[in-house]
C-alpha cells in the first residue's frame, strides 16, 4: 500500500489528514491503494487557542471521533525523527514508519529561555495539559494556608496570548478567592516598551483600557530575571510577590523542522512553496506553524490557526494530488484578521496586515466567541460526509 503519513493533530495535521482522504475520495481511489497515517503524540485534537479560558472541557475531541470514519489511521507516538533520503519516520515507541509522501505538521511550542527557576515554578497555557497544570495549581492556593502573593499571578508576554490570559485571570480569581482574605492581583509584564505591540498602534489603545478596566496592571521595557517559587525578579531591580507564573513570551516551530536539511528561519519554520511542499527535499510537505507559507506577495504565514486549517486543507488536497500525479491547488489568502479576547472587556477585532480596528466590545467579543466554540472546530458527528465535506480546499470567509 502506498503511503502517506502525517506528523501532528493540530489545527493543521488534522485538517491535512482529512483534505487528503477527502481527495482520495474525490478522485475515486480504491480502499486499500493509498493509506494515510497520522502520528501524533496524543490521541486528541485539541482547541490550543482556548487554552487561556477558564472551562476547558470541550476543548479535547478524540481523534478516533475524527479520523476512523474517513478511514485514517491514528498512532498515538512521539516522533524523534525524519530520514528523508530513506523516506521514513522514528518514533519513541522504536516503530519506523515508512512514507511515499510526508506532510510535516508538528506546530510550534512556547519558548522557555533559560530563566533561573523559570522551568521549575512557571506555568504555561501552551498546551491542553499546561493549561490543566495552571488550573490545578490555582484550586490548591485557595485551600492552602495564605502567603503574601497567594492570589498573585504574573503573566509573562503582552503578546496575544499573554493578553488574553491577562484578561481572563482576574475574573478567574476572584472567583476562586471569594472567601478568602487575599486581594487577587495579575501582572502583565513584557519587554517592549507598549503592551500588545504586535497589534499595531490602532489597536493598542483598545487593549491598554480593556487590561485596566480587568484591573490588570503591566510592568513594560523590563524582563524577568529570577523565578521562584514566591514570585519574580524583574531587570528593573522591582522583586513581585505571586506564587504563580505564566510564561506567555515567545513561540518556536517544532525541532522536527531541523531533520530537514533546508534552512530555517527565526522561528524555526521551513519554507514551503504554494503548494505547501517543503523548498528542496522531495516527497514532503509542511503546514501550520511549522511552514512559511507565502500568504500574498509581501506576507508570510503566521502561527495561527487561522492560517494552519487551511495550510492544511490544501497540503492535505496536494499530497495526494502529487502522488497520484493529479494537478495541485496553490494557496493564496488575500485577508487577514486578528480577534483578541479581552476578558469581561469585550473583545477587539482588527482586519489587514496593519491590523485596523473594526470592532470592540460586546459585538467583537459576539465574533471572538462564534470562532472560539463552532467556528475553528471539526464537526463532532462522526459523519464522513460531512467530515470530508468540511476538509475542501477553500477559504472561509471572513469572521
Amino acid at each position: 500500500m502506498t503511503a502517506v503519513v502525517v506528523i501532528g493533530a493540530g489545527f493543521a495535521g488534522l485538517w491535512a489528514a482529512l483534505g487528503a482522504a477527502r481527495r482520495l475520495d474525490e478522485l475515486g481511489v480504491p480502499a486499500g491503494t493509498v493509506g494515510i497515517t497520522v502520528l501524533s503524540a496524543q490521541p486528541f485534537h485539541d482547541i490550543r487557542v482556548r487554552n487561556y479560558e477558564a472551562e476547558l472541557s470541550d476543548c479535547r475531541i478524540p481523534l478516533a471521533d475524527l479520523l476512523d470514519p474517513v478511514g485514517v489511521a491514528h498512532v498515538a507516538t512521539e516522533v524523534t525523527a525524519i530520514d528523508p533520503g530513506a523516506r521514513s519516520v522514528a518514533t519513541s515507541g522504536g516503530a519506523v514508519f515508512g512514507y511515499d509522501r510526508l506532510v510535516l505538521a508538528s506546530g510550534s511550542h512556547v519558548l522557555k529561555p533559560d530563566i533561573p527557576g523559570l522551568r521549575e515554578y512557571g506555568f504555561d497555557v501552551d498546551t491542553h495539559d499546561g493549561a490543566l497544570a495552571l488550573q490545578r495549581h490555582l484550586g490548591k492556593l485557595v485551600g492552602s494556608a495564605p502567603t503574601p502573593g497567594a492570589a498573585s499571578v504574573v503573566v509573562v508576554g503582552a503578546g496575544l496570548t499573554g493578553v488574553e490570559a491577562a484578561c481572563e485571570l482576574p475574573k478567574r480569581l476572584r472567583a476562586l478567592f471569594s472567601r478568602g482574605t487575599a486581594t487577587p492581583r495579575v501582572i502583565l509584564i513584557d519587554r517592549n516598551p507598549a503592551v500588545g505591540s504586535d497589534m499595531g498602534p490602532s489597536a493598542r489603545p483598545v487593549i491598554e483600557e480593556a487590561l485596566s478596566r480587568n484591573g490588570v496592571e503591566t510592568r513594560t521595557a523590563v524582563g524577568v530575571t529570577e523565578v521562584t517559587e514566591r514570585g519574580v525578579s524583574l531587570s528593573s531591580g522591582e522583586r513581585l510577590e505571586a506564587a504563580t507564573v505564566v510564561w506567555c513570551a515567545g513561540m518556536r516551530a517544532s525541532s522536527l523542522t531541523e531533520q530537514l536539511p533546508v534552512p530555517r528561519d527565526r522561528l524555526g519554520r521551513v519554507q514551503v512553496d504554494d503548494y505547501l511542499r517543503v523548498v528542496g527535499v522531495p516527497s514532503v510537505f509542511a503546514a501550520g506553524d511549522v511552514a512559511a507559507a507565502r500568504m500574498d506577495d509581501e506576507h508570510l504565514s503566521v502561527m495561527s490557526c487561522q492560517h494552519g486549517r487551511p495550510m492544511g486543507r490544501y497540503a492535505g488536497y496536494n499530497v495526494i494530488s502529487d502522488l497520484l500525479g493529479e494537478p495541485m491547488l496553490a494557496l493564496r489568502i488575500p485577508w487577514y484578521v486578528t480577534v483578541l479576547d479581552l476578558g469581561p472587556a469585550g473583545a477587539v477585532y482588527t482586519e489587514g496586515w496593519d491590523r485596523v480596528v473594526v470592532s470592540t466590545g460586546a459585538a467583537a467579543k459576539a465574533t471572538k466567541q462564534t470562532i472560539n466554540t463552532r467556528r475553528i472546530y471539526p464537526p463532532l458527528t462522526r459523519d464522513r460526509a460531512e467530515l470530508l465535506a468540511a476538509a475542501a480546499p477553500e477559504l472561509q470567509a471572513r469572521p
